[in-house]
């Protein structure tokens, strides 16, 4: 979800919600950006409720009203939807309709907010009467935020996605999806707007940190758990953002174009995936057009594939101001969120018009309410009085750093140079020069709508390391800035290090970066590449000079060690002239010292690349980004996938292409094997085949590997595809055996005449790997032809 672009303070046509009687409206753009101004200035907490009244008042609005005659519907031996359909029968059209449109509830043609209501991402009135509750929806995936630092509170923020995602954990996953449904709660929210399963087939989009890699088996596995965590503190999640959401630079007026096929093996299959595993009470329909319509106003994504194929029972939600007309509500889209962003208020008066005209069926209307009651019951949202306690932020805060560790990614380590303990905790290089990266402030986090701002406090007030304005011309720059997480690398290394052997250069200047680089034993140089919503990179390569400062730290010292703060792949011109490398992608709270930790050998590295990193962009399927260097954001153009299925590891192998780092990579401290691969046609429904394999750590330190299993030929020729995964942990010399179970539709093609997945009669070999490039050991299996749902 965006927050709206308040930078340009453009003037714009106010809008009255004359149902909403606490809302007052704005009379010109010039008061909109006085208020703007007003609310984000220091002395505006006159007009921003302290934290204490706005506990109260969130813990409040989120508890169900209670009706004045309790109905048939409140009673939980009834299934959800039974009980959705009851409780429905009951409502007047107005409202009906009242719950179908909701505000952005920030400072943006709004004046003012409902009683009861905080800043935050949306707000959809309840209807009191018959006990239903107001929504009260909060960003992201990633955390709790506090948009615009509109209010004073702050939360645990998880590492990004794409570090989720390199932990190739279902289980840390769960815990973090767990975590921040419980800070939601807590502060009185009940819709929670994550978790993101867009495949990153483009690596330059800017929100790729909030995803979870580009193979959908890896991230809607991951998305599923996540979404299931989430929920299970009584609290609706969101899937996001439906579909085929590549680029944020244009979105909203860029065209993917992709047939069903491959669509459906790809993009639809992540989403598949994590709404079979996580269901979540939301989908997210995006900004972009697919084949034509508009992802928020398409017949094909929502009725026929969603609510059809799929037979997802729950609602979609427009992404805020992705409403493009009437017509959406024909055409699968439930609600419509941030309404104040769009050109109309179509789920309002347009509606009801259309309804009571007989242009719109009124059980349609129905239809789309009880969809979003039976989300609220199947989640507990109704039945369940969300905890009041406080939060236990060293608990989440523990659970972030976990997964923080486990899903930094060791890239180089050449001659050992990691880690710079030994085992018996003595340091090996007497003098350390830390460099760039704004490592004595904290860990870089993404901008835009998932922006967490750090927390801890019995306030919960701010406490980030700094705030660094950037600047550009995206969507959201104008009001982001590159937030850095309080918890500083730089002490947590000089924690373990001694502060007396370690010094620090900022890396503005290559030659102050050069002379603390030859003093000292070991260089470690901090990189960082900004991403935010809104906005996608030109590139892959580092911002701001940074590439020149790694070359020439590397020149005067051999002992050069990168850590990558980054959204995303990025090209190391510098590789060969580095002895390590380290990813650790916007590491969250306790990402200072997740990394110290790392470095140190206190934790084995065990994080595995959930993206590929390419040489450069001529390895891409389009080495220019469409529409990029469109200085009108608002011309419609096509964006192609000539990759079309084959995103990311998939391209590389079908193209013959070498990349710099490839999908499923990862070092450690110590050594592994991965042996014994047995593969079986399966047993059981949903099953195609049945494989194990045994993982043994034969080196001399504690660690975890990542078993991969891929299928690299078929009936139908060569391919390549991740058909599943197993995570362990192994002491020295301890073996353990790893079974998959494979899910037929990745060995399926999707057949678009028969209108079904189809498995084909033939020979199948798989292969056992520790990355899509590096396979071993090989099995050949024979299946009968079946045909699947879609």
């Amino acid at each position: 979800m965006p927050h709206a672009p308040f930078g340009s303070c453009l003037p714009s046509t106010p809008r009255a919600f004359t149902h909403r009687p606490a809302t007052r409206r704005l009379a010109t753009g010039a008061a909109l950006c006085a208020l703007i101004a007003t609310a984000l200035a220091p002395s505006a907490h006159a007009q921003i409720p302290l934290e204490a009244e706005m506990s109260a008042r969130a813990t409040a609005a989120a508890v169900p009203p209670t009706p004045a005659v309790p109905g048939p519907w409140m009673d939980t031996k009834l299934s959800p939807d039974e009980r959705a359909r009851l409780l429905e029968s009951q409502l007047t059209l107005d409202e009906r309709i009242g719950m179908l449109h909701g505000i952005m509830a920030l400072p943006y043609k709004i004046a003012g907010l409902p009683d009861g209501v905080v800043w935050s991402a949306g707000y959809i009135p309840g209807v009191p009467r018959l006990g239903i509750p107001a929504l009260r929806e909060t960003d992201a995936s990633l955390g709790v935020t506090t948009p615009h630092r509109l209010r004073p509170d702050g939360a645990t923020g998880l590492p990004a996605g794409l570090a989720i995602a390199a932990t190739w954990s279902p289980e840390l996953a769960y815990q973090g999806g767990a975590m921040v449904g419980d800070e939601a709660t807590r502060k009185g929210f009940n819709v929670l707007l994550g978790g993101g399963v867009n495949l990153t087939r483009e690596p330059r989009n800017g929100r790729n940190f909030e995803y979870l890699g580009e193979d959908p088996l890896l991230a809607g596995t991951l998305a599923g758990q996540a979404i299931r965590g989430t929920q299970d503190q009584h609290i609706v999640a969101t899937v996001k953002h439906f579909a085929i959401n590549s680029q944020e630079s244009s979105r909203r007026a860029v065209n993917a174009v992709i047939d069903e096929a491959p669509l459906r093996e790809s993009d639809l299959l992540a989403f598949q995936f994590a709404i079979e595993a996580g269901k979540p009470g939301s989908v997210m329909c995006s900004y972009n057009r697919v084949n034509g319509p508009w992802a928020c106003d398409n017949d094909f994504l929502l009725n026929k594939v969603l609510k059809g194929d799929w037979a997802y029972p729950g609602w979609v939600m427009s992404d805020w101001g992705a409403t493009p007309a009437l017509s959406a509500a024909m055409n699968g889209l439930d609600q419509q969120s941030g309404e104040q962003i769009d050109k109309e208020v179509f789920f309002d008066k347009p509606l009801k018009a259309a309804v009571e005209g007989g242009q719109i069926p009124a059980a349609r209307v129905s239809d789309m309410v009880r969809r979003i009651l039976r989300s609220l019951f199947a989640t507990g949202v109704f039945d369940v009085k969300a905890p009041t306690g406080p939060i236990d932020f060293q608990a989440h805060a523990d659970i972030t750093r976990t997964v923080a560790e486990q899903g930094i990614v060791l890239l180089k380590n050449r001659g050992d140079v990691l880690p710079l303990s030994t085992q018996g905790g003595a340091t090996k290089g007497k003098r350390i020069a830390v460099i760039g990266g704004l490592a004595d402030a904290g860990v870089l986090s993404g901008g835009g709508s998932s922006q967490v701002l750090a927390g801890d406090g019995p306030n919960h007030d701010y406490k980030n390391g700094a705030f660094i304005h950037i600047g550009g011309t995206g969507e959201l720059v104008h009001i982001s800035d590159a937030v850095y997480q309080p918890d500083a690398p730089l002490a947590a290394i000089e924690a373990k290090a001694g502060k007396d052997t370690v010094f620090f250069a900022d890396g503005r200047y290559v030659s102050e970066s050069v002379v603390a680089a030859k003093e000292a034993d070991i260089a470690i140089v901090f990189a960082t590449q900004w991403n935010i919503e809104g906005q996608d990179v030109p590139d892959l390569s580092l911002p701001q000079g940074q590439d020149a400062v790694i070359a020439a730290v590397a020149a005067a010292n051999p002992n050069t060690i990168v850590v990558l703060e980054t959204g995303g792949p990025v090209a190391m011109p510098w590789l060969d002239k580095v002895a390590g490398v380290v990813e650790a992608w916007y590491p969250g709270t306790r990402g200072g010292q997740a990394i110290a930790n790392i470095l140190f050998g206190d934790v084995n590295p065990s994080g595995h690349l959930p993206i590929t990193f390419p040489r450069d962009e001529s390895q891409l399927p389009s080495p220019v980004l469409a529409g990029f260097y469109e200085h009108d954001r608002t011309k419609l153009f096509d964006a192609h996938y000539p990759e079309g299925a084959d995103v990311g590891y998939r391209w590389y192998a079908a193209k013959g292409l070498t990349p710099l780092f490839p999908f499923g990579y990862g070092l450690s401290y110590t050594t592994f094997t991965q042996g014994g691969l047995k593969a079986a046609a399966g047993t059981k429904a949903g099953e195609a085949m049945k494989i194990s394999f045994t993982v043994t750590n034969t080196g001399k330190r504690a660690g975890q590997d990542v078993g991969q299993v891929y299928l690299v030929s078929g009936p139908q020729g060569s391919r390549t595809r991740l058909l599943g995964f197993g995570r362990v942990d192994l002491k020295p010399g301890e073996k353990k055996t790893v079974s998959v179970s494979v899910d037929p539709r990745l060995l399926a093609d999707f057949d678009t005449q028969a209108h079904a997945w189809k498995v084909a009669a033939g020979s199948y070999t798989v292969a056992l790997g520790s990355d899509a490039q590096s396979l071993g050991e090989k099995q050949t299996v024979t299946l009968k032809a079946q045909t699947l749902k879609p």
